[in-house]
C-alpha cells in the first residue's frame, strides 16, 4: 500500500473499517488505485473508497450488507 493510502484512510477515520474488511476487499481496493496511471485519478478512487468506508454497506459501488453500519 502507498504511503500516501494509508496516510489518508487514518486522517479520514476509515482506517479501522479498512482494516475490518476481508483481506480479498483490502486487495481490491489498493489494486484499484494503483492501476491508475494519474494521481488525480489515483486520488478520485480513494476518495470514493473513504466514502465507502465511511457509510458502510458498500464494495466498489455495490451494495453490501455484511459490511452496513448499525
Amino acid at each position: 500500500m502507498q504511503e500516501f493510502v494509508e496516510q489518508s484512510l487514518k486522517e479520514n477515520n476509515v482506517w479501522e473499517d479498512y482494516v475490518s474488511r476481508p483481506a480479498y476487499q483490502q486487495n481490491d481496493y489498493v489494486w484499484w488505485i494503483n492501476d491508475a496511471k494519474k494521481m488525480n485519478t489515483k486520488k478520485k478512487r480513494l476518495n470514493q473508497i473513504i466514502e465507502e468506508l465511511r457509510v458502510g454497506g458498500i464494495y466498489m459501488g455495490m451494495d453490501h450488507p455484511p459490511s452496513r453500519k448499525k
